[in-house]
């Protein structure tokens, strides 16, 4: 199976990419995955420009001539996609969000209603393509931090996703944090290994990918003191 790995971090191994090089070890234990690893932020991708001429054309084709073009085919190409970025302004880095916008060629114009909505019909057939999101923040919770994200990814994506939401990111990158850092990253490298037989991940390993690794208390104790 091939998987996409969307770094949407501006950092190669960002704190989210810790995590989420832990799954994808986890997953590819017996190399049946092929792995493609594209790091947006060393991409040209434009901001989508709003003209619609990917829809009036008919073609599925963006009138601009950049990096997306090539993405587009690796992504439309992938039986897993998996979206690595940290959480910023309580949503998605801006170029990350450049490239989601500009992935509305995967979507005709033509309307229907769908549970409730209004959607668009799909150009492409990406209904059996599982997507991943693993998001990290600085938060010591993530309770009302991750839901404006949420709300947003799964309209934009299906409800079928799998969210990933993990508080207290700063802490993967510092070595004296590593006693309550290694316990983490092994579970998430456990949990590429439950997808890779799997192709999902139940809800009490998701809660403890998610579990935060310190009390809120301490943990804004020892951020307030940093100078």
């Amino acid at each position: 199976m091939k998987v996409l790995v969307i770094n949407g971090s501006p950092k190669e191994i960002s704190d989210t990419m810790v995590l989420t090089c832990s799954f994808l070890e986890g997953l590819n234990k017996n190399n049946n995955f092929e792995i493609k690893i594209i790091h947006l932020i060393k991409k040209n991708i434009k901001p989508c420009l709003g003209c619609f001429k990917c829809w009036k054309n008919e073609n599925g084709k963006c009138i601009q001539s950049d990096d997306q073009e090539e993405i587009m085919n690796e992504y439309i190409s992938s039986d897993i996609v998996i979206y690595s970025f940290p959480l910023y302004s309580y949503a998605m880095p801006s170029h990350l969000k450049a490239f989601v916008d500009r992935l509305i060629p995967l979507n005709k114009m033509t309307m229907k209603e769908k549970d409730g909505r209004i959607v668009h019909l799909p150009r492409v057939d990406l209904s059996k393509q599982k997507k991943i999101f693993i998001c990290g923040c600085g938060f010591p919770n993530f309770e009302g931090n991750f839901d404006g994200l949420d709300f947003m990814l799964k309209n934009k994506f299906g409800k079928d996703i799998l969210p990933i939401y993990v508080s207290e990111c700063p802490m993967l990158n510092e070595k004296e944090a590593e006693p309550l850092t290694k316990p983490l990253i092994e579970k998430f490298r456990k949990a590429g290994e439950y997808f890779a037989a799997n192709l999902d991940i139940p809800s009490n390993i998701k809660k403890e990918l998610e579990t935060p690794m310190l009390d809120k208390e301490t943990y804004i104790k020892i951020v307030n003191s940093l100078r």
